[in-house]
């Protein structure tokens, strides 16, 4: 997965389908576990196409933050 088209559409179902209040935790989420691939991608891009808000790359960028200092429990 390496294009931003696929990013978009796995984040776009984990924020689809996320329970209530947790949508923006899946956001953090999917920056933590895709830190290594978004690199060099149009945040902003996947977080509009996923969501629907452009403003949601502010999200996925604390989530590739985050990546260094925490792993993801299975």
């Amino acid at each position: 997965m390496s294009t931003t088209d696929d990013l978009s559409k796995v984040l776009k179902d984990r924020y689809e389908t996320a329970q209530d209040r947790e949508q923006v935790t899946q956001i953090h989420l999917f920056g933590i576990e895709f830190a290594d691939v978004l690199e060099g991608h149009a945040i902003n891009d996947i977080a509009e196409l996923a969501t629907g808000h452009r403003s949601y790359g502010t999200e996925i960028r604390k989530g590739i933050r985050l990546a260094k200092y925490v792993s993801l429990k299975s």
